[in-house]
């Protein structure tokens, strides 16, 4: 998803324009290497063939090798000039000194932006060629997002998407609240009388999580918090997963907008809870990132080992908060986009990473403060 925000924020500050395409019946077009045999279907038996199975031909969706085989065939997209990105392979490119066309593909849905229109015109006439694709015109809908285009930018958001899962749980009437959990809570395992319904829980943190991945950084916090007491569910963790439904009762509209800010600067914001759950003793890392101005890529997320100190906590931080920040970089570069970086970056850079090496070596936790 960092991947298809990143190049939605990009025709916003460049003023392209975003071509969507759907790809019918996307896993049968997959060429079959193997010999598969599968029993004949329920209700359906050959007349005087009891007993045998059926030889397929082509791919069937059931199959588990038909997604790979998909992505195999589309990947002949290279022939028409595009090549495949390393950074991330569901990228395809082709770049030039005054032109760029760009091309993200998630399973049969294809997003295509980039200032060559003539390319983009005859991209979508190879596809249609090659395949049977829908040309559904400018991006409006992708992967569940709703995506408006105004004089203003380009706005990501989930209102409907919202609107059914308050009227799912019963929360369409419920008074809104101001933030998305009770500050300074601390919830902890066994806390509180047992919740039995697991498999409502469990949904409900699914559905909320998917909203947090695409569109709503404001509630990944509260999220990751809720999603880990599944295993054993109490009445206040199901009081602190309403607290989020009914914050999202009173923001069904907001969503991230991007925009030309007159910048192509890279930027990232980290910060720590250190101790955040006095169970485990682990820290919390959050980060966001921000490409000319538009928010791309957030986390937040508990840190794997328990820090001695704040100061190792924060470390840490900066080093996946590092590790994101030069996989964009790359990713951009490798498609032909240069960003503004301060004269100093690498020698940032370089700098931290000494200082992790330092921390974890050594563990001079007085020496770093």
């Amino acid at each position: 998803m960092t991947s298809v925000r990143l190049f939605i924020s990009l025709p916003a500050s460049q003023h392209w324009p975003l071509h969507q395409l759907d790809i019918k019946s996307a896993l049968l077009h997959g060429d079959l290497q193997e010999e598969v045999y599968m029993e004949q279907p329920p209700g359906f038996v050959a007349q005087g063939e009891y007993g045998k199975v059926c030889h397929l031909k082509k791919f069937l969706y059931s199959l588990r090798q038909s997604p790979c085989a998909w992505f195999d065939k589309f990947s002949e997209v290279q022939k028409f000039g595009l090549r495949k990105g390393q950074c991330d392979h569901l990228v395809f490119y082709r770049n030039s000194d005054i032109s760029i066309i760009l091309l993200v593909v998630y399973v049969d849905d294809i997003v295509i932006t980039g200032n060559d229109s003539t390319g983009i015109s005859s991209l979508k006439n190879y596809l249609h060629a090659s395949f049977h694709t829908k040309d559904l015109g400018q991006l409006k809908y992708f992967l569940g997002v709703e995506i408006l285009r105004s004089k203003r930018g380009i706005l990501l958001s989930h209102r409907n998407y919202v609107l059914d899962l308050l009227a799912e749980t019963g929360k369409i009437g419920a008074k809104p609240c101001s933030t998305s959990m009770i500050p300074n809570i601390c919830l902890t395992k066994d806390d509180g009388d047992p919740y039995d319904n697991l498999e409502r829980y469990r949904s409900l943190v699914g559905k909320l999580n998917y909203l947090m991945v695409m569109t709503r950084l404001d509630i990944a916090f509260a999220v990751s918090v809720v999603r880990q007491f599944i295993p054993a569910l109490t009445v206040k963790h199901w009081a602190a997963l309403e607290q989020i439904l009914c914050y999202r009762k009173g923001t069904p509209r907001l969503g991230i907008l991007y925009k030309d800010y007159g910048h192509a600067a890279l930027e990232c914001f980290s910060d720590v809870d250190w101790v955040e759950f006095k169970s485990d003793r682990r820290s919390i890392t959050g980060y966001c990132v921000f490409i000319g101005g538009n928010l791309v890529s957030w986390k937040s997320k508990k840190q794997n080992v328990v820090s001695r100190s704040s100061a190792e906590s924060k470390y840490r931080a900066i080093a996946q908060s590092t590790c994101e920040i030069l996989w964009i970089n790359y990713l951009l570069k490798e498609v032909g986009m240069m960003l503004h970086h301060p004269r100093n970056f690498g020698v940032i850079i370089r700098l931290l990473f000494t200082l992790l090496s330092i921390q974890y070596t050594m563990n001079g936790l007085s020496i770093l403060k």
